[in-house]
């Protein structure tokens, strides 16, 4: 099966299924492949019709399934160094090169493979596949799939998301939000900036301030937080405004994260930023420009997974692998949003997430059997 595999990541791979692209024709290929092996299929289309998520299903259509879950998306290439084709897969001393090998396209490579081997057999629960789009950009496709998955006649009673974990057992991660923050001041002659409302200088005081909120962040860390680092973070990932050294900025842009511990850390930093800005900046702002403005834009916040003492699907793996124990993680995924549903999670999947987003990407073929060891053993609970 791992060349079988092989050759599956090799044509994921060569569709660049960028965030900002269509994965229309990835999809495609995966739901031609598992309607050859005699699933059922169930394609939803964003608003604008150019992305989709796939919902298979093999056996019995009825509650209490297993459902492999990943997403088609991967990150931009642009500015990075590949030594190689970022869009061909280009195997090497054990590795397998090419974007979204590790984050994830090797996972969906393995669970399209195993479901070949599942042809004519007889389940006695439902397997379903669940692959998803703009999972990089907010998991817009993950939310979509769960409000499909509100309204359908059965549903998955255990859910394996295979993000790259080494094959390691995941029963917790933080949540994550992202947010745009943009300010409107008004533009004028660098000579007179008393008759301009800088934005550049406002945003500047909105990021001291998340700065100082952070470190109250760190003292609401519960006392038995197993993340490391333990407390809610948050960090800014872009600052643009302006266009001369001469010119008062009239827009500028905080493009900022926030990672709760807690779901109670979400509410309270954006009440705590959002008051302070409409009582400190605000006023100063509009003094001048009464159009002047502060909006903070959600891009995406999800959930986190919370670990819980009765888990299945923590159950299913560790018997499937052999691990002892689970862990938790801080970088984020959708299966706090399938835990929402009251399906049991984990994630697990091959590779590693220090691999991820980076130039020469890679998943190794050790991590690759492991997976398809794991999926080989559930294939067999499932037909026993």
């Amino acid at each position: 099966m791992l060349d079988d595999t092989t050759a599956i990541l090799a044509d994921l791979i060569a569709f660049p299924t960028v965030s900002s692209q269509s994965n229309l024709e990835l999809i495609a290929y995966a739901a031609d492949r598992l309607g050859q092996c005699g699933a059922s299929l169930s394609l939803t289309l964003d608003a604008a019709g150019q992305k989709a998520n796939l919902f298979a299903t093999l056996g019995p259509e009825q509650d209490g399934g297993v459902m492999l879950s990943g997403h088609t998306d991967v990150v931009p290439v642009t500015d990075q160094d590949w030594r190689t084709d970022p869009f061909a897969l280009h195997a090497e001393d054990g590795l397998l090169y090419g974007r979204g090998a590790c984050d994830m396209k090797g996972f969906l490579a393995a669970t399209l493979a195993f479901a070949a081997t599942l042809e004519g057999r007889r389940l006695s629960r439902p397997l379903h596949f669940a692959f998803t789009y703009d999972e990089e950009v907010g998991c817009l496709g993950g939310r979509a799939l769960v409000e499909q998955m509100r309204d359908m006649a059965f549903r998955p009673s255990v859910a394996i998301v295979g993000e790259p974990t080494e094959m390691g057992i995941i029963e917790g991660h933080k949540g994550c939000c992202e947010y745009t923050t943009v300010f409107t001041g008004l533009e004028g002659h660098g000579s007179r900036p008393d008759r301009g409302v800088n934005a550049a200088e406002y945003a500047v005081r909105y990021v001291t301030r998340l700065m100082e909120l952070r470190e109250d962040l760190r003292a609401r860390c519960p006392a038995d937080s197993r993340f490391e680092p333990p407390w809610t973070t948050l960090q800014i990932g872009r600052i643009a405004g302006g266009h001369a050294h001469n010119v008062i900025p009239g827009q500028c842009e905080v493009d900022w994260e926030l990672r709760p511990v807690t779901p109670a850390d979400g509410p309270f930093l954006r009440a705590a930023i959002d008051d302070w800005a409409a009582a400190e900046l605000l006023p100063e702002m509009r003094a001048l420009c009464p159009s002047a403005d502060i909006v903070r834009h959600v891009v995406g916040e999800i959930v986190g997974l919370t670990p819980v003492p009765d888990n299945a699907a923590r159950r299913i793996v560790s018997e499937l692998t052999g691990a002892n124990g689970a862990d938790v993680v801080a970088f984020g995924t959708e299966a706090g949003l399938f835990q929402g549903l009251g399906i049991d999670v984990v994630v697990c999947g091959p590779g590693s997430i220090a691999q991820a987003h980076k130039p020469d990407e890679y998943v190794s073929v050790e991590q690759m059997s492991r997976c398809l060891d794991m999926l080989g053993g559930l294939g067999r609970t499932l037909t026993a």
